[in-house]
Protein backbone atom coordinates (compact mmCIF):
# COMPACT_ATOMS: atom_id res chain seq x y z
CA UNK A 1 0.00 0.00 0.00
CA UNK A 2 1.30 3.45 -0.94
CA UNK A 3 1.69 6.21 1.65
CA UNK A 4 -1.23 8.21 0.22
CA UNK A 5 -3.50 5.20 0.39
CA UNK A 6 -2.33 4.34 3.90
CA UNK A 7 -3.10 7.85 5.17
CA UNK A 8 -6.61 7.67 3.78
CA UNK A 9 -7.31 4.21 5.19
CA UNK A 10 -5.86 4.99 8.63
CA UNK A 11 -7.77 8.28 8.77
CA UNK A 12 -11.03 6.45 8.12
CA UNK A 13 -10.44 3.46 10.40
CA UNK A 14 -9.38 5.41 13.47
CA UNK A 15 -12.76 7.15 13.37
CA UNK A 16 -14.27 3.69 13.81
CA UNK A 17 -11.97 2.93 16.77
CA UNK A 18 -10.45 -0.01 14.90
CA UNK A 19 -6.95 -1.04 16.07
CA UNK A 20 -4.51 -0.90 13.12
CA UNK A 21 -1.17 -2.62 12.59
CA UNK A 22 1.17 -1.18 9.96
CA UNK A 23 3.85 -3.48 8.59
CA UNK A 24 6.91 -2.18 6.78
CA UNK A 25 10.66 -2.58 6.41
CA UNK A 26 13.05 -0.32 8.36
CA UNK A 27 13.12 3.32 7.35
CA UNK A 28 10.04 3.44 5.08
CA UNK A 29 8.31 6.11 7.20
CA UNK A 30 5.68 4.25 9.21
CA UNK A 31 5.83 6.54 12.23
CA UNK A 32 6.12 9.69 10.08
CA UNK A 33 2.93 8.84 8.22
CA UNK A 34 0.97 8.31 11.43
CA UNK A 35 2.27 11.62 12.77
CA UNK A 36 1.03 13.28 9.56
CA UNK A 37 -2.40 11.66 9.98
CA UNK A 38 -2.49 12.88 13.57
CA UNK A 39 -1.42 16.41 12.65
CA UNK A 40 -3.82 16.76 9.72
CA UNK A 41 -6.70 15.60 11.92
CA UNK A 42 -5.82 17.95 14.77
CA UNK A 43 -5.19 14.98 17.05
CA UNK A 44 -2.71 14.49 19.87
CA UNK A 45 0.02 11.93 19.28
CA UNK A 46 1.70 9.65 21.82
CA UNK A 47 4.55 7.44 20.61
CA UNK A 48 4.88 4.46 22.97
CA UNK A 49 7.74 1.99 22.46
CA UNK A 50 6.62 -1.29 24.05
CA UNK A 51 10.11 -2.73 23.59
CA UNK A 52 11.28 -0.35 26.35
CA UNK A 53 8.60 -1.37 28.84
CA UNK A 54 8.01 -4.10 31.38
CA UNK A 55 4.56 -5.72 31.69
CA UNK A 56 3.85 -3.77 34.89
CA UNK A 57 4.60 -0.49 33.09
CA UNK A 58 1.37 -0.93 31.14
CA UNK A 59 -0.83 -2.44 33.80
CA UNK A 60 0.51 -0.18 36.53
CA UNK A 61 2.02 -0.77 39.93
CA UNK A 62 -0.15 -2.46 42.57
CA UNK A 63 -0.83 -0.64 45.82
CA UNK A 64 -3.00 -1.35 48.87
CA UNK A 65 -6.07 0.80 49.52
CA UNK A 66 -6.40 0.78 53.33
CA UNK A 67 -9.92 2.22 53.20
CA UNK A 68 -11.38 -0.61 51.12
CA UNK A 69 -8.80 -3.29 52.01
CA UNK A 70 -8.33 -3.90 48.30
CA UNK A 71 -5.31 -4.06 46.03
CA UNK A 72 -5.50 -1.55 43.16
CA UNK A 73 -3.31 -0.77 40.17
CA UNK A 74 -1.81 2.71 39.78
CA UNK A 75 -2.11 3.38 36.05
CA UNK A 76 0.96 4.83 34.25
CA UNK A 77 1.02 8.59 33.66
CA UNK A 78 2.22 8.27 30.04
CA UNK A 79 -1.17 6.99 28.88
CA UNK A 80 -3.73 9.64 27.84
CA UNK A 81 -6.45 10.66 30.30
CA UNK A 82 -8.60 12.88 28.08
CA UNK A 83 -8.94 14.52 24.67
CA UNK A 84 -8.57 12.93 21.24
CA UNK A 85 -5.51 11.44 19.63
CA UNK A 86 -3.55 8.45 18.38
CA UNK A 87 -1.74 6.09 20.76
CA UNK A 88 1.04 4.76 18.56
CA UNK A 89 2.57 1.46 19.68
CA UNK A 90 5.72 1.49 17.58
CA UNK A 91 7.94 -1.58 17.14
CA UNK A 92 5.37 -3.65 19.00
CA UNK A 93 6.76 -6.96 17.74
CA UNK A 94 10.18 -6.14 19.22
CA UNK A 95 8.62 -6.15 22.68
CA UNK A 96 9.03 -9.24 24.84
CA UNK A 97 6.08 -11.67 24.67
CA UNK A 98 5.15 -10.82 28.27
CA UNK A 99 4.79 -7.14 27.32
CA UNK A 100 2.79 -8.03 24.21
CA UNK A 101 0.49 -10.09 26.42
CA UNK A 102 -0.02 -7.08 28.70
CA UNK A 103 -1.07 -5.09 25.62
CA UNK A 104 -3.82 -7.59 24.69
CA UNK A 105 -6.47 -6.02 26.88
CA UNK A 106 -5.50 -2.44 26.03
CA UNK A 107 -5.78 -3.15 22.31
CA UNK A 108 -8.98 -5.19 22.33
CA UNK A 109 -10.91 -3.81 25.31
CA UNK A 110 -9.26 -0.36 25.36
CA UNK A 111 -8.41 -0.77 29.04
CA UNK A 112 -5.80 -2.43 31.20
CA UNK A 113 -5.85 -2.77 34.97
CA UNK A 114 -7.61 0.28 36.42
CA UNK A 115 -6.94 2.32 33.27
CA UNK A 116 -9.38 2.91 30.39
CA UNK A 117 -8.42 4.58 27.10
CA UNK A 118 -10.57 7.69 26.46
CA UNK A 119 -13.18 7.34 23.70
CA UNK A 120 -11.45 9.91 21.48
CA UNK A 121 -8.21 7.95 21.29
CA UNK A 122 -7.34 5.40 18.57
CA UNK A 123 -4.68 2.68 18.73
CA UNK A 124 -2.22 2.25 15.86
CA UNK A 125 0.71 -0.17 16.06
CA UNK A 126 3.65 -0.73 13.73
CA UNK A 127 6.46 -3.19 13.27
CA UNK A 128 9.03 -4.60 10.85
CA UNK A 129 8.53 -7.82 8.92
CA UNK A 130 9.94 -10.94 10.53
CA UNK A 131 11.92 -11.52 7.31
CA UNK A 132 13.79 -8.22 7.81
CA UNK A 133 16.21 -9.88 10.23
CA UNK A 134 15.47 -7.39 12.97
CA UNK A 135 15.18 -8.36 16.63
CA UNK A 136 11.49 -9.26 16.52
CA UNK A 137 9.22 -11.78 18.18
CA UNK A 138 6.55 -13.58 16.23
CA UNK A 139 3.26 -11.80 16.86
CA UNK A 140 1.01 -14.20 18.79
CA UNK A 141 -2.12 -15.18 16.88
CA UNK A 142 -4.53 -13.83 19.55
CA UNK A 143 -2.80 -10.44 19.43
CA UNK A 144 -2.53 -10.40 15.64
CA UNK A 145 -6.26 -11.05 15.34
CA UNK A 146 -6.96 -7.88 17.29
CA UNK A 147 -5.71 -5.65 14.42
CA UNK A 148 -6.56 -4.59 10.91
CA UNK A 149 -3.24 -5.30 9.14
CA UNK A 150 -1.87 -2.91 6.50
CA UNK A 151 1.48 -3.02 4.67
CA UNK A 152 3.43 0.07 3.65
CA UNK A 153 5.64 0.05 0.56
CA UNK A 154 7.82 3.05 -0.37
CA UNK A 155 6.80 4.85 -3.57
CA UNK A 156 8.82 7.64 -5.13
CA UNK A 157 5.94 9.91 -6.21
CA UNK A 158 4.55 9.96 -2.66
CA UNK A 159 8.00 10.60 -1.23
CA UNK A 160 8.70 13.36 -3.77
CA UNK A 161 5.53 15.24 -2.84
CA UNK A 162 6.56 15.10 0.82
CA UNK A 163 10.19 16.00 0.03
CA UNK A 164 9.32 19.24 -1.75
CA UNK A 165 7.14 20.35 1.17
CA UNK A 166 9.82 19.31 3.68
CA UNK A 167 12.47 21.36 1.83
CA UNK A 168 14.65 18.32 1.08
CA UNK A 169 17.68 19.26 -1.05
CA UNK A 170 16.85 19.41 -4.75
CA UNK A 171 19.95 17.32 -5.49
CA UNK A 172 18.45 14.40 -3.57
CA UNK A 173 15.00 14.74 -5.15
CA UNK A 174 16.51 14.96 -8.63
CA UNK A 175 18.77 11.95 -8.09
CA UNK A 176 15.94 9.77 -6.80
CA UNK A 177 13.70 11.01 -9.60
CA UNK A 178 16.31 9.84 -12.09
CA UNK A 179 16.68 6.45 -10.37
CA UNK A 180 13.61 5.58 -8.28
CA UNK A 181 15.16 2.31 -7.13
CA UNK A 182 17.72 4.24 -5.08
CA UNK A 183 14.97 5.40 -2.72
CA UNK A 184 14.84 2.04 -0.98
CA UNK A 185 17.59 -0.57 -1.30
CA UNK A 186 17.16 -2.68 1.80
CA UNK A 187 18.48 -6.22 1.51
CA UNK A 188 17.89 -8.29 4.67
CA UNK A 189 20.55 -10.80 3.54
CA UNK A 190 23.27 -8.14 3.36
CA UNK A 191 25.63 -7.41 6.24
CA UNK A 192 26.09 -3.78 5.21
CA UNK A 193 25.13 -1.48 8.07
CA UNK A 194 24.15 1.54 5.95
CA UNK A 195 21.55 1.29 3.19
CA UNK A 196 19.20 3.57 1.30
CA UNK A 197 15.72 4.18 2.74
CA UNK A 198 13.45 7.25 2.83
CA UNK A 199 14.71 7.85 6.38
CA UNK A 200 18.41 7.62 5.47
CA UNK A 201 17.95 10.00 2.51
CA UNK A 202 16.53 12.49 4.98
CA UNK A 203 19.79 12.04 6.91
CA UNK A 204 21.70 12.79 3.70
CA UNK A 205 19.76 16.06 3.44
CA UNK A 206 20.96 16.99 6.92
CA UNK A 207 24.53 16.03 6.00
CA UNK A 208 24.42 18.33 2.95
CA UNK A 209 23.22 21.18 5.18
CA UNK A 210 25.75 20.50 7.96
CA UNK A 211 28.57 22.65 6.60
CA UNK A 212 31.12 19.83 6.37
CA UNK A 213 33.82 20.07 3.71
CA UNK A 214 33.46 18.04 0.52
CA UNK A 215 35.56 15.05 1.60
CA UNK A 216 33.86 14.64 4.98
CA UNK A 217 30.45 15.19 3.40
CA UNK A 218 31.05 12.30 1.01
CA UNK A 219 32.16 10.05 3.85
CA UNK A 220 29.10 10.95 5.92
CA UNK A 221 26.78 10.27 2.97
CA UNK A 222 28.33 6.81 2.59
CA UNK A 223 27.65 6.26 6.28
CA UNK A 224 23.98 7.11 5.74
CA UNK A 225 23.01 5.26 2.54
CA UNK A 226 25.89 2.90 1.86
CA UNK A 227 28.85 3.16 -0.50
CA UNK A 228 27.11 2.20 -3.75
CA UNK A 229 24.18 4.64 -3.41
CA UNK A 230 26.50 7.36 -2.11
CA UNK A 231 28.87 7.04 -5.09
CA UNK A 232 25.95 7.19 -7.53
CA UNK A 233 24.56 10.25 -5.77
CA UNK A 234 27.90 12.05 -5.69
CA UNK A 235 28.34 11.41 -9.42
CA UNK A 236 24.88 12.86 -10.02
CA UNK A 237 25.75 16.02 -8.06
CA UNK A 238 28.64 16.59 -10.45
CA UNK A 239 26.14 16.59 -13.32
CA UNK A 240 24.01 19.18 -11.54
CA UNK A 241 27.00 21.48 -11.14
CA UNK A 242 27.19 21.83 -14.95
CA UNK A 243 23.56 22.92 -15.38
CA UNK A 244 22.34 26.42 -16.26
CA UNK A 245 21.96 28.92 -13.42
CA UNK A 246 18.43 28.55 -12.05
CA UNK A 247 18.43 32.22 -10.98
CA UNK A 248 18.67 33.12 -14.67
CA UNK A 249 15.56 31.06 -15.37
CA UNK A 250 13.67 32.87 -12.59
CA UNK A 251 14.80 36.21 -14.03
CA UNK A 252 13.58 35.26 -17.52
CA UNK A 253 17.07 34.99 -19.03
CA UNK A 254 17.33 32.54 -21.92
CA UNK A 255 19.44 29.47 -21.06
CA UNK A 256 20.71 26.49 -22.98
CA UNK A 257 18.48 23.44 -22.49
CA UNK A 258 20.31 20.17 -21.71
CA UNK A 259 19.73 17.26 -24.08
CA UNK A 260 20.05 14.20 -21.83
CA UNK A 261 17.31 12.98 -19.45
CA UNK A 262 19.56 12.97 -16.38
CA UNK A 263 20.37 16.68 -16.75
CA UNK A 264 16.77 17.59 -17.58
CA UNK A 265 15.50 15.88 -14.43
CA UNK A 266 18.17 17.62 -12.35
CA UNK A 267 17.34 21.01 -13.87
CA UNK A 268 13.55 20.79 -13.52
CA UNK A 269 13.83 19.54 -9.95
CA UNK A 270 16.07 22.45 -9.06
CA UNK A 271 13.57 24.87 -10.60
CA UNK A 272 10.69 23.41 -8.56
CA UNK A 273 12.72 23.79 -5.38
CA UNK A 274 13.36 27.47 -6.14
CA UNK A 275 9.75 28.08 -7.12
CA UNK A 276 8.67 27.79 -3.47
CA UNK A 277 10.09 31.26 -2.74
CA UNK A 278 9.50 32.80 -6.17
CA UNK A 279 7.45 35.94 -6.75
CA UNK A 280 4.62 36.09 -9.29
CA UNK A 281 6.82 37.43 -12.10
CA UNK A 282 9.41 34.73 -11.45
CA UNK A 283 6.69 32.07 -11.54
CA UNK A 284 5.57 33.49 -14.88
CA UNK A 285 9.16 33.13 -16.11
CA UNK A 286 9.31 29.53 -14.89
CA UNK A 287 6.11 28.67 -16.73
CA UNK A 288 7.41 30.31 -19.92
CA UNK A 289 10.70 28.44 -19.50
CA UNK A 290 8.82 25.13 -19.30
CA UNK A 291 7.54 25.72 -22.85
CA UNK A 292 11.10 25.34 -24.11
CA UNK A 293 11.47 21.88 -22.51
CA UNK A 294 10.56 18.54 -24.06
CA UNK A 295 6.82 18.06 -23.45
CA UNK A 296 7.15 15.33 -20.80
CA UNK A 297 9.53 17.49 -18.75
CA UNK A 298 7.35 20.58 -19.16
CA UNK A 299 4.37 18.68 -17.75
CA UNK A 300 6.48 17.15 -14.97
CA UNK A 301 7.76 20.60 -13.97
CA UNK A 302 4.32 22.20 -13.75
CA UNK A 303 2.70 19.23 -12.01
CA UNK A 304 5.48 19.16 -9.40
CA UNK A 305 5.01 22.88 -8.77
CA UNK A 306 1.29 22.34 -8.26
CA UNK A 307 1.82 19.35 -5.97
CA UNK A 308 4.09 21.56 -3.86
CA UNK A 309 1.06 23.76 -3.12
CA UNK A 310 2.46 26.68 -5.16
CA UNK A 311 -0.43 28.65 -6.67
CA UNK A 312 0.10 29.36 -10.36
CA UNK A 313 -3.40 28.83 -11.77
CA UNK A 314 -4.20 32.56 -11.58
CA UNK A 315 -1.21 33.56 -13.72
CA UNK A 316 -1.73 34.48 -17.38
CA UNK A 317 1.34 32.43 -18.34
CA UNK A 318 -0.35 29.34 -16.89
CA UNK A 319 -3.41 29.93 -19.07
CA UNK A 320 -1.12 29.99 -22.11
CA UNK A 321 0.60 26.85 -20.86
CA UNK A 322 -2.71 25.01 -20.53
CA UNK A 323 -3.65 26.03 -24.09
CA UNK A 324 -0.31 24.62 -25.27
CA UNK A 325 -0.55 21.28 -23.48
CA UNK A 326 -4.29 20.74 -23.03
CA UNK A 327 -4.29 17.84 -25.47
CA UNK A 328 -1.75 16.01 -23.32
CA UNK A 329 -3.63 16.65 -20.07
CA UNK A 330 -6.93 15.12 -21.19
Amino acid sequence: MRAKELKEVVGALIKQNLPIFIWGSPGVGKSSIIKQVSSSGGLEFIDLRLSLLDPTDLKGIPFFNSQTNEALWASPNFLPKSGEGILFLDEINTAAPSVQAAAYQLILDRKVGEYELPIGWAIVAAGNYESDRGVVYKLPTPLANRFVHLSLEPHFEDWKEWAYKADISSEIIAFLHFDNEELFKFDPTSNEKAFATPRSWEYVDRVLKSGLDRVLTHKAIKGAVGESSANNFISFIKVMSTLPNISDILDGVSVEIPKDAQSLIALTTGVVAKAKDAKSKQLENIINFSLSLPKEFAIMLIKDIQSSAIEIEHLSAFENWVDEFSFLLE
